[in-house]
C-alpha cells in the first residue's frame, strides 16, 4: 500500500464522548487535531478530517486512547 493510500484511510475521526475518560493521550499524540474541554476534560476534535500530513499522529492518538472513544472512518 502506498503512503498516499494509507493516508486516505484515516480521513475522518469518529468520537464517542460518552466513552471518553479524559486521559488526554489523544492531545499528547496529535495536539493540532484534539483538545479537551475545560469543564469535564473530555475530548474535543479540532479537525475532524485532518490532512494526510497528520495521519500518523491521528492513528497514534486513536491507538493510545485507553477508553476506545476514538475511531477512524
Amino acid at each position: 500500500m502506498t503512503v498516499a493510500g494509507r493516508a486516505s484511510e484515516a480521513r475522518r475521526i469518529s468520537v464517542e464522548r460518552d466513552r471518553c475518560v479524559g486521559a488526554g493521550q489523544c492531545v499528547l499524540a496529535a495536539p493540532a487535531v484534539f483538545d479537551q474541554d475545560e469543564e469535564e476534560g473530555l475530548v474535543l476534535v479540532l479537525d475532524g478530517e485532518p490532512p494526510a500530513s497528520r495521519s500518523d499522529a491521528v492513528r497514534e492518538a486513536v491507538r493510545a486512547c485507553p477508553s476506545g472513544a476514538l475511531a477512524l472512518r
